[in-house]
């Protein structure tokens, strides 16, 4: 009887393994009832846990109550979170606060728009002279702005008078005007063509050239005006941005980083200490082969690489394997970062490896292909969950045409 053994991927815990192993079970049984399967869940023994019980991660100190949304004078980190996701989020919910509830303009013909004379201020904004210190990180951030400021000035001048022109004026629009203006700036440097990375940009540089920024357009930095505003009407627009970061802020960093280590710790701890979760492999493959007939490895992402890495050993594949089912994994795309563990990139799969069929989602952003990578030693088979990802990623063994593929491809 053929031996399917079916090898999960990272994060992984006994009850989720159950369910998924009882749905592969069930698919193959539907396809082919001669398929016996056999478990393989290595999470529990080899998969990552905090052994020190959290001794690593920073105590956080100053929780908020309950209900405090983390914006406020005394968060100045939330207010750049929130311009790191939107340059001008601050910006419009200024405008809404200073045109009222009711749009009213309190225009008056043949006044002069004090909104124009803010407007020109910004499209005058220069960074001449900020750079003028010993602080190298500073001139760094100066040279790395300048190219971009004259794009991101004209774009919050033309926010104001569009949306301001004929408002009444309203105090504090020269700190939120040059908050916008830096952050634009920044994104757009961040974006630009020769940069890679994120620009590594310490708070007090930052905070200088947004200073500089306000002094020029002769306001102070009152990061409560935007506060206050966030409380009106149109507070539900800042509010829609701050609600993800409010709740990661109320929240324990120690509680988010036990949450992620099973699935990222995996990952990180095979990657090290692998040997552990290639031996369990090889075990539920002699398990299988106790039959007497073939056996398949049909492995999920994690699980994936670690068998490819097992079958390419230079020991040898263990004996009965027939046939590899890489489903959602990332091992062709390991291999050509050069980061497989028992196979460099440029050298070709063993002779002994057996027929690799390698399934995977378009929506599945941690599925790769294969056939590229080896030519003529990989199939690939594309599916389609209709589950936009992450779940793309975690719904294919629920996915009925997955088994009705493998059922011909199944040794006998």
């Amino acid at each position: 009887m053929t031996g399917v053994v079916f090898v999960h991927g990272t994060g992984v815990r006994a009850a989720s393994y159950d369910k998924s192993f009882a749905r592969v079970r069930d698919g193959l049984e539907r396809v082919r009832p001669d398929v016996r399967a056999v478990r393989c869940f290595w999470g529990e023994e080899h998969g990552a846990s905090l052994g020190l019980d959290g001794a690593s991660v920073p105590v956080r100190t100053g929780n908020r109550g309950a209900g405090d949304t983390g914006f406020d004078d005394g968060d100045p980190l939330a207010l750049w979170a929130l311009l790191e996701a939107e340059p001008l989020a601050e910006l419009w919910e200024f405008t809404e606060t200073a045109r009222g509830d009711d749009g009213d303009t309190g225009f008056a013909p043949g006044r002069v728009d004090p909104w124009e004379t803010v407007a020109d201020k910004v499209r005058a904004l220069s960074l001449a002279g900020v750079g003028d210190t010993a602080r190298p990180g500073l001139r760094g951030l100066v040279a790395d702005l300048a190219p971009a400021l004259d794009g991101a000035a004209e774009r919050v001048a033309d926010e104001i008078s569009r949306e301001l022109g004929g408002a009444p004026y309203t105090e504090g629009v020269g700190a939120v005007a040059a908050r916008a203006v830096y952050a634009l700036a920044l994104n757009s440097a961040e974006t630009a063509g020769d940069i890679d990375a994120l620009l590594p940009v310490d708070g007090a540089d930052r905070d200088t050239v947004v200073g500089a920024l306000t002094d020029q357009l002769g306001g102070a930095d009152r990061s409560g005006v935007v506060s206050r505003a966030a409380r009106g009407v149109g507070g539900r627009m800042l509010n829609s941005y701050l609600s993800p970061l409010s709740t990661l802020a109320r929240t324990f960093r120690g509680g988010i980083t036990r949450g992620s280590v099973p699935a990222g710790g995996d990952i990180l701890r095979y990657q090290a200490r692998g040997a552990g979760v290639r031996a369990a492999i090889a075990a539920a493959v002699r398990e299988a082969a106790d039959g007497g007939g073939p056996v398949v490895l049909l492995a999920h992402s994690l699980g994936g690489i670690a068998c490819v890495d097992l079958l390419a050993d230079a020991a040898g594949p263990p004996p009965g394997v027939e046939l590899l089912v890489t489903v959602g994994s990332q091992a062709p795309f390991l291999y050509e970062l050069d980061a497989l563990t028992s196979l460099r990139r440029g050298a070709p799969l063993p002779a002994a490896f057996p027929r690799w069929i390698n399934v995977y989602d378009e929506h599945d952003l941690l599925g790769f292909v294969g056939g590229e990578v080896f030519p003529g030693r990989v199939t690939d088979l594309r599916v389609t969950t209709r589950q936009p990802f992450p779940r793309a990623h975690t719904s294919y063994f629920a996915h009925q045409r997955l088994y009705d593929l493998l059922g011909p491809e199944l040794p006998r």
